[in-house]
């Protein structure tokens, strides 16, 4: 197909959209070229900012007349390039589309529009009793259709799951203008189960307009225990031995030496700097079953070696606790020009290897790293530190991440747990998965998105791609793993 001139798309755009709700100079494209990922930036042919569902369906219908890319967009905070515009393209930002449409305290529901922000719903919902429960560390900003495109966690998804296991139901379009209803209130809805297809799809598939959501109870009480270790190892064999006990904390989270001097001036968290290591372990219920557990949780940190265990005393200790951890992305950048934060996810127990061989490869890339992740899953989230402006870094800082999601999938892993492939991770895709494999994935992109607009060129690796990224492994010294082999 033969691309329209500039002019006659924009025109059609203008048409379907009030004089306010369509972007095209460049000073206005600027703070959409790149989401949290600043490395990768270019800018759109246009931003639009539809304020209702009919607007949508008219981008959308037009954007398919014309053969446009559309990259669909929500607060921007993800952090693996997945709201990365294309040149060619449109970005659909869904920021306007921000009300709570209602919240039905007895099912325990909320139907919200896409750009309702994560932490505004639970606010909502306070009055009720409820909240939801996943909770990025980007909670203030980043939005629930972001949350869904991504699959988002947080530091409370160990008890409480991913955003996967708190939607219940989702409304969109295709790109070929075809209305979507996925999930259904009934626990289990009649036809294929396509809910868990569209969750984590980053925006490739179709266009939300509408989510449901479940909200919970909140619970009676919450408190916070800080464990100190004199070496991270320890702090790792600790993780396993509550899992092992059959607790399942509200949270289970661990920082290193760097990550905690990076995060306690920033926040003021009253965090160890002389461990090693720190577990944050969170219990939540009524206030018997939170004493019972923080007490077996205390027993077997202190038998793991903890040198120090803190309970929060109170509601206002156990949210500063938090914050050190939330706020751990924002303090990198107080040590850092730059830094690169990767998303891997690996079984528990090798938690201390991986972390001993993520220090040896921030001695071999000369560049340092800090470490943040929840524990209690094993979804890593190590801080590469480098400066973009230094000549050679960013390859340096690109290479170390690419070699630590290589870790991952050999050491029975992911190459993400809740950041989204995008388009950061496309080289790690041909590691993970072999082409049969990647094939199904573009088989069900082609059932949802037959004219390939909806955010093209992510997540899945095209085979010249995977071919290229086999080269400059085995140039960096890389051991290829057996199914590399084919590409």
């Amino acid at each position: 197909m033969i691309p329209a001139p500039r002019d006659d798309i924009l025109a059609a755009l203008r048409a379907c959209l009030p004089g306010d709700a369509l972007l095209t100079e460049q000073a206005e494209l600027a703070p959409y070229e790149c989401d949290g990922l600043s490395a990768l930036a270019r800018r759109p042919l246009a931003v639009a900012l539809p304020k209702t569902e009919a607007e949508v369906v008219a981008v959308l219908a037009c954007c398919r007349r014309f053969d446009v890319p559309v990259v669909a967009r929500g607060a921007g905070t993800g952090l693996s390039g997945g709201a990365l515009p294309h040149p060619e393209g449109v970005v659909l930002s869904l920021a306007r589309l921000n009300r709570i449409l209602a919240i039905d305290a007895a099912a325990g529901t909320a139907r919200v529009e896409p750009g309702v922000r994560n932490l505004a719903l639970s606010e909502a919902a306070a009055p009720h009793g409820l909240y939801y429960a996943p909770d990025p560390s980007s909670q203030i900003a980043c939005t629930i259709g972001g949350n869904v495109a991504e699959n988002s966690g947080g530091v409370h998804c160990l008890k409480y799951g991913l955003t996967l296991h708190n939607v219940v139901g989702v409304r969109g379009y295709t790109s070929d203008g075809d209305e979507l209803v996925l999930g259904a209130g009934a626990p289990d809805g009649p036809g294929l189960d396509l809910l868990p297809i569209v969750i984590g799809s980053e925006g490739m598939l179709l266009v939300l307009v509408e989510v449901t959501v479940r909200l919970l109870p909140r619970p009676p009480l919450a408190r916070v225990a800080m464990a100190s270790f004199p070496d991270v190892g320890r702090a790792c064999d600790a993780v396993a031995q509550i899992i092992a006990a059959g607790i399942v904390p509200a949270g289970l989270e661990m920082m290193d030496r760097g990550a905690a001097a990076a995060v306690e001036p920033f926040c003021g968290a009253g965090y160890d700097l002389d461990a090693a290591a720190i577990l944050l372990v969170e219990s939540d219920g009524t206030p018997a079953e939170v004493e019972d557990e923080i007490a077996r949780v205390g027993a077997i940190v202190r038998a793991a070696g903890a040198s120090a265990v803190r309970v929060s005393r109170d509601e206002a200790e156990r949210i500063r606790l938090w914050s050190g951890r939330k706020n751990a992305f924002p303090a990198a950048g107080r040590i850092s020009p730059d830094y690169y934060c990767m998303d891997g996810t690996i079984p528990r127990k090798h938690l201390a290897r991986m972390l001993d061989a993520i220090a040896a490869m921030a001695g071999r890339y000369g560049l340092r790293c800090i470490n943040v992740f929840h524990a209690g899953d094993g979804n890593l989230h190590p801080l590469i530190l480098f400066d973009a402006n230094a000549p050679g870094e960013w390859p340096r800082a690109e290479a170390f991440g690419a070699e630590i999601l290589e870790l991952c999938v050999e050491l029975g892993g992911t190459i993400t747990g809740e950041h989204g492939v995008g388009e950061e991770k496309l080289g790690s895709m041909c590691v993970q998965f072999s082409p049969a494999e990647r094939g199904v994935f573009l088989a069900v992109k082609a059932a949802f998105d037959p004219a390939g607009i909806l955010n093209p060129g992510k997540v899945i690796p095209t085979l010249h791609r995977c071919a290229e990224y086999g080269r400059m492994r085995v140039h960096r010294g890389a051991t290829p793993f057996a199914h590399l082999e084919r590409f």
